[in-house]
């Protein structure tokens, strides 16, 4: 005889799933989330289908990784292999939340995480030719394809968090898992400190990782601890590649470290610092290069009291990214050259990703504004390219246009560039471009969509990072 238990779940499972799919309703179905368009179980299925489909490009690319010559189509071939694992990773975590699904935001974070790293893939075989990169193209085809059809099955998150109170001072809350060691570094005051170590993972150097240099450091603060690379594209080293640092995960933080990277405004791209993890927390570090000095290439990340410096698209990428209160200098770079600050690589509407700059003073060097080069907001790196500055300090130095076209037309009218509220020699809106996509916001509530709060969900993640920010609009 079928026990009460068994009853109810059968009258359950009557009430809930339609006759004429009785015999297909799994139990991961009874608790449909609104978010998803269909059920949980028809979700799981495709993640698992997309899964599938990554780890055969893999297998597909691993095939010709030491069989290259080509200097730059051996490293397209490790960034690929790279970015596919990191795509892989980011569909086991959605796999893994759809089985106890709480809302729907994370899946389009990571959904759209995999389509911006099959992308970069696809940008690393850029001037090279032969099968390889037909073949790779066609592979990643099929899965873009796969995972672009997912992602568009999750609604868009609700507009229904932060806003409203006052800025809160988390300083003394940590994740759980940090040791007490690790929280006191935390809590070191910033003062002067000089270090002179080499990290070589040859043996070359002091060290051979980054950790024990750092260990080594006694004081801490801006300058005080130095990671330096001078890799670029000029020697061979795609964006991807050139990165002096490059992290990813979840959950990375950085506190009172400069990266940079030194190649020079000759060698082009040359990264000081590349971002894949999501909800990453940067407070208080300085990112000093030329051309492409900040690669926040995907997910969500905060950056709070940073010092940021470069000359061409030197913050630039698809993440979802909030800077808080940081200096963001132009540099001189090579003659005729023109400074663009932002490049932000939004590629189509379903995408979430932007760059909000808020509370931030924007400025250039006293050799900039001497040798009277012209020095931009930003300019549209992909189609739907998205960046808003608000509430901020715009110096002179900015040209009174604005923001600087990429080539011609190229997504005037479908990219959004937005400015509340900045105030400033530079701030002033009446010779900005006229462009259909730029926005002169003035809806508060238009801005608030691109706070801490709202725009990467800061509430739920950041006061574990012990890190102090303003969540809304406020002052």
């Amino acid at each position: 005889m079928a026990s009460c238990v068994e009853v109810f779940f059968w009258l359950l499972m009557i009430l809930l799933c339609p006759w004429s799919h009785l015999l297909s309703c799994g139990s991961s179905d009874l608790f449909q989330p609104d978010y998803l368009m269909v059920p949980v179980s028809e979700f799981s299925s495709s993640l698992e289908t997309a899964i599938n489909a990554i780890q055969n490009v893999t297998s597909t690319v691993s095939q010709f990784s030491h069989v290259s010559n080509d200097f730059h189509l051996s490293n397209a071939i490790s960034d690929c292999l790279e970015l596919l694992d990191l795509s892989a990773e980011l569909l086991d975590w959605t796999l893994s939340a759809s089985l106890k699904p709480d809302d729907g935001f994370d899946f389009r974070t990571w959904l759209n995480g995999v389509l911006v790293n099959q992308d970069t893939c696809l940008e690393g075989f850029d001037g090279t030719s032969g099968t390889i990169k037909s073949l790779v193209e066609e592979r990643l085809s099929q899965v873009t394809s796969l995972v672009t059809g997912i992602r568009d099955t999750v609604h868009l998150p609700p507009d229904s968090m932060g806003g409203g109170r006052n800025p809160t001072n988390h300083e003394q809350t940590f994740p759980s898992w940090l040791k007490h060691e690790e929280k006191k570094l935390l809590l070191q005051p910033l003062d002067k400190g000089s270090a002179d170590v080499v990290v070589a993972a040859d043996g070359t150097g002091n060290f051979t990782k980054i950790s024990d240099a750092i260990n080594l450091v006694p004081k801490h603060g801006i300058d005080a601890t130095v990671i330096t690379g001078n890799r670029n594209a000029a020697d061979g080293f795609k964006s991807y590649k050139s990165g002096t640092f490059r992290v990813k995960g979840r959950g990375f933080i950085a506190r009172d470290i400069t990266f940079q990277n030194t190649a020079g405004p000759q060698k082009a791209q040359a990264i000081a610092f590349l971002s894949d993890s999501d909800l990453s927390a940067i407070y208080r570090c300085a990112f000093r290069g030329y051309q492409d000095t900040l690669y926040a290439h995907n997910l969500r990340q905060f950056y709070k009291s940073c010092l940021i410096t470069g000359t061409v698209d030197f913050i630039f990428g698809r993440s979802t990214a909030v800077f808080q209160s940081c200096q963001i200098r132009a540099r001189k770079g090579l003659p005729q050259q023109k400074n663009a600050i932002t490049a932000q690589g939004r590629k189509e509407p379903g995408d979430g990703s932007g760059f909000s700059i808020q509370f931030s003073h924007i400025s250039a060097e006293p050799d900039v504004t001497a040798a009277n080069i012209e020095t931009y907001l930003g300019r549209p790196w992909k189609l739907y390219s998205r960046t808003v500055i608000l509430q901020s300090y715009i110096s002179s130095a900015i040209h009174p246009k604005g923001w600087l076209p990429w080539n011609g037309s190229f997504a005037l009218g479908t990219l959004y560039y937005g400015e509340y509220m900045n105030f400033g020699p530079g701030a002033r809106l009446d010779n900005r471009v006229s462009w259909p996509g730029f926005h002169e916001i003035q809806d508060p509530s238009v801005a608030n969509k691109f706070t801490v709060a709202k725009f990467i969900l800061g509430d739920s993640w950041l006061p574990s990072t012990g890190i102090q920010y303003t969540d809304g609009l406020q002052v």
